[in-house]
């Protein structure tokens, strides 16, 4: 029987290249961001390599739209065992510049939203007495200038990620959490503009700063997530593990 996957934020970047290695994996992949027509190249590029995956629209803050969505999937494609909470969004600002609606905004996505999402397919999950979660935090959970909001969602998320595989271990669930250093992605390019710089000297002068001597990219993400949604990692659960190219603290 084909295990069904959620991946949320997967019309680009970590969540797209997350949704194609699931579907390699041989999971049906339902692909879900705030705009379903966003996620028509993702699904596209599962399709065209054999895989079965469906375009979703829901804003993963909303509970209503969550419940809707859930509910769609496991009609379409199967009850969801696997979730990856991957949606996120930057509104970056120093503490004293930092507007009430970038930390409300920041916090929902993240962290309400994995929380909705969650809660949602835990109970597909109890069902069938398995289940993976993935949470996406970051390097950022260890502090970053200009991100007091961004750092407290991602720290957050690894802390949710721990209670889950405390609550839920005893059905067979594990909850494991993902935490990326500097990835190559679209969300990036915000940064460099804030920055005053282009994207190429933003990637070239953190290269310089990465011990294995580059970039991450997506794909380096995907694999992690991989390995924590495996068989083979039935007994790894409440873990949070830095894709990183090195040890950030």
């Amino acid at each position: 029987m084909t295990r069904t996957a959620i991946v949320t934020g997967a019309a680009r970047g970590i969540g797209a290249a997350t949704a194609r290695r699931l579907a390699a994996d041989g999971y049906a992949v339902a692909v879900l961001d705030l705009d379903a027509s966003a996620c028509a190249d993702t699904v596209s590029a599962i399709e065209a390599d054999g895989g079965r995956a469906i375009a979703v629209g829901a804003n993963v803050a909303d509970a209503a739209a969550v419940a809707e969505a859930v509910a769609r999937i496991a009609d379409e494609l199967g009850a969801p065992t696997v979730l990856v909470n991957n949606a996120g969004i930057l509104r970056d600002n120093l503490l004293f510049k930092m507007t009430d609606d970038d930390w409300d905004a920041v916090l929902a996505v993240h962290l309400r939203g994995a929380f909705l999402m969650t809660r949602a397919v835990q109970a597909h999950q109890v069902e069938a007495k398995w289940g993976r979660i993935v949470n996406l935090s970051s390097t950022s959970a260890l502090g970053n200038r200009g991100q007091a909001n961004y750092a407290a969602a991602k720290a957050g998320m690894q802390g949710f990620t721990k209670t889950l595989a405390i609550e839920l271990g005893r059905y067979n669930v594990t909850a494991n959490s993902v935490a990326p250093g500097f990835i190559a992605t679209d969300m990036l390019r915000q940064t460099a503009e804030r920055m005053g710089i282009t994207n190429e000297q933003l990637l070239e002068g953190a290269a310089k700063e990465i011990p294995v001597g580059r970039v991450g990219q997506p794909e380096d993400v995907a694999a992690a997530v991989s390995f924590f949604c495996s068989d083979a990692a039935s007994f790894v659960s409440g873990q949070v593990l830095y894709v990183a190219g090195g040890p950030k603290a």
